[in-house]
């Protein structure tokens, strides 16, 4: 019986591509929140204002990064050059 082909269903290619679109949207809205909430904490280190303000400004800058990725991913635009 060589010419029987085992019955398989897998899920359509289009399903699993929704679910890792989601996935990775998940995971991009959890680091937004950590990025702000590190950005919250460093400002209130007491380090010396230019030390504090180039750590923030750095935090800000992957905030808006990943704030690009969540606009990509979400609507399906491609992102501009930063």
């Amino acid at each position: 019986m060589s010419n029987v082909l085992p019955f398989r269903q897998r899920p359509p290619v289009a399903r699993l591509a929704r679910c890792e679109v989601v996935a990775v949207a998940g995971d991009l809205l959890a680091l937004l929140e950590q990025l702000e909430d590190v950005s919250a904490r460093a400002a209130a280190t007491g380090r010396p204002a230019l030390e504090v303000e180039r750590t923030v400004q750095h935090l800000l800058d992957a905030v808006g990064a990943v704030e690009r990725a969540l606009d990509c991913i979400g609507e399906g635009e491609q992102a501009a050059p930063a």
